[in-house]
């Protein structure tokens, strides 16, 4: 399997895993979106936003553009949050899918304040995917600390097995 077809698969998972919890959590209360739970950020909408945040950061990087401007948190309502995660997993998608094998081998160069590194795209890709599962994670686990428990098989497995029917 080359490179190109395994970092668009990828980056296809990314987007269906994303509406998938979007469809899960759209009908729920906002008390229970918005309630506090201890974990890397304190509701279900804050860890929403970062992943969607994050996104946004390594498309950045892939595209080897600025990031876009984007409100606080604080001042976005949750249907602002899940279109702009949709639409931030979308544009990754078309953009991954766009790129040729060597594309996705060319090492971009990162400096921040944080680190300094000089990766292929596809691990960039990587990353961004990988970072978001971990925290789709723990809003399952903080969902099912406030009463959500009813959240659907989102495993890239799943997901493969699931798009070949």
């Amino acid at each position: 399997m080359s490179l190109k077809k395994i970092m668009s698969n990828f980056a296809d998972y990314n987007l269906w895993v994303n509406q998938q919890f979007v469809n899960w959590l759209s009908p729920k209360a906002d008390e229970l979106l918005y309630a506090e739970v201890q974990s890397s950020f304190p509701t279900i909408m804050k860890t929403l936003d970062h992943i969607w945040s994050t996104e946004e950061y390594w498309f950045s990087v892939i595209s080897e553009n600025e990031m876009a401007e984007k409100k606080p948190e604080n001042e976005l309502s949750k249907e602002e949050i899940f279109q702009g995660l949709l639409n931030s997993s979308t544009r990754l998608k078309h953009l991954i899918n766009s790129l040729s094998e060597e594309d996705l081998m060319k090492e971009v160069k990162i400096t921040n304040p944080w680190f300094e590194c000089e990766l292929p795209v596809s691990d960039y890709l990587i990353q961004v995917i990988n970072h978001g599962t971990y925290h789709r994670g723990q809003i399952v686990t903080m969902g099912r600390n406030i009463g959500i428990t009813d959240a659907s098989n989102t495993d890239y497995n799943f997901y493969n097995v699931v798009k070949q029917k």
